[in-house]
């Protein structure tokens, strides 16, 4: 087996902690136990038309800049006078009529950046679009809140930004099995056997023999506490639910994994955007309807939290290729059954009064609502983590 294709398929975190085996199992216990609050996000990636996810049916605005992609309404599903889900969303609509959504809109930042890459780091570190930061927002909080790398996991085959913290950092496979199986090569084996027998310290270790001990020993702890191997829920097939199967599969057991990560690409949508649009979202809506309910199933909904969100939205008017460009501010959707504001939190933005590239004003920075999981859900200082102060919200 290749030890290079491990190492480069284990993105695991930049320290260490070597905790006592009794201590470990103490801990184990305690996040077995109920109020043991977990976040998934879930990333749209490359700029979901926000416009037409929800849709302000109402607005001839809305019509006139989009003659051949603006939605009629016996393809929409209204929720309030003015504001309808685009009809792909059927499932989303299900759980919005239980209370478990709440739609943010109008969510951006100052001076904001319309580069996949470049708005893709503001998002998963949490700067301002003026500056660069090395560590994820994510990440910051396991430097201060983690000890294992398997404290937040995404299902994907690298780490991404907002994961990755200056001591800490998360861990990223595809496969947890596969993952458990590369852990046990021989060599890797051998490695952390003889850190054992030698006991040598942290200081003496080099990076990649860390990273390989840590490999190991999450592999192991994931491999041993994973029970749910089988749900009984069926979910559809695509990338996006094998991710979150798997992430059920894990919260299910109780893994002590606090926040999970995963992402449905495709978004870019500048040519021919009806058709490719539509079938995204009725992927994200079906396979999350699926995932919440396997939760409830498992008793584990009321202490998971969800945050979906864009690196952008896309501009008000369509383009020439029957698709719409870069824009900005779009909207988030949060999912839980501990919303204080289930439904529209916030009206749509002006169509009237958009800034100079067209793009629709943000309202309500990212980073607030950032600050309120971290607070609120995740029971962390948010100020120290973002870096700044950032007002709270009131959605859960």
């Amino acid at each position: 087996m290749d030890r290079r294709h491990f190492l480069k398929n284990t993105t695991l975190a930049s320290s260490l902690f070597f905790i006592p085996s009794f201590i470990r199992a103490f801990e184990d216990t305690l996040s077995s136990n109920l109020g043991y609050k977990r976040l998934v996000i879930i990333q749209l990636s490359g700029g979901n038309d926000g416009l037409n996810t929800i849709i302000p049916f109402q607005n001839d605005i809305y019509y006139r800049s989009r003659p051949k992609l603006a939605l009629k309404r016996p393809d929409l599903i209204p929720i309030t006078d003015d504001l309808a889900f685009h009809g792909a969303l059927k499932p989303l609509k299900r759980l919005y009529d239980q209370g478990l959504l709440s739609i943010i809109n109008n969510v951006g930042y100052p001076n904001p950046n319309r580069s996949h890459f470049r708005a893709t780091d503001i998002w998963q570190t949490a700067s301002p679009s003026n500056m660069y930061y090395k560590n994820g927002w994510i990440g910051r909080f396991l430097d201060q809140h983690g000890n294992e790398p398997y404290n937040a996991i995404e299902l994907n085959e690298s780490l991404s930004l907002a994961l990755q913290g200056k001591k800490l950092s998360g861990m990223a496979f595809e496969n947890p099995n596969t993952f458990y199986q590369l852990s046990q090569d021989p060599f890797i084996k051998q490695v952390t056997k003889q850190n054992e027998d030698t006991h040598l310290s942290e200081h003496n270790l080099g990076y990649l023999y860390k990273t390989m001990i840590a490999a190991e020993s999450s592999a192991k702890y994931i491999h041993e506490k994973n029970t749910i191997k089988n749900s009984s829920i069926d979910y559809p097939k695509n990338g996006l639910a094998y991710q979150l199967k798997t992430t059920a599969s894990f919260i299910n057991s109780r893994l002590k994994t606090k926040v999970f990560y995963a992402s449905l690409d495709g978004f870019d949508t500048h040519v021919n955007q009806v058709k490719t649009h539509s079938k995204l979202l009725k992927t994200y809506a079906e396979t999350v309807e699926v995932f919440v309910n396997d939760l409830k199933v498992h008793g584990t909904f009321d202490d998971t939290l969800i945050l979906t969100f864009s690196e952008f939205g896309r501009r008000v008017k369509q383009n020439s290729g029957n698709g719409t460009d870069h824009g900005t501010a779009n909207n988030v959707f949060v999912i839980g059954n501990k919303l204080k504001k289930p439904g529209v939190y916030n009206p749509l933005a002006s169509l009237s009064d958009l800034d100079d590239q067209g793009d629709i004003k943000f309202e309500i920075d990212f980073r607030t609502i950032y600050a309120t999981v971290l607070n609120t859900w995740l029971d962390a200082d948010a100020d120290s983590i973002l870096n700044h102060q950032f007002n709270q919200l009131d959605f859960i």
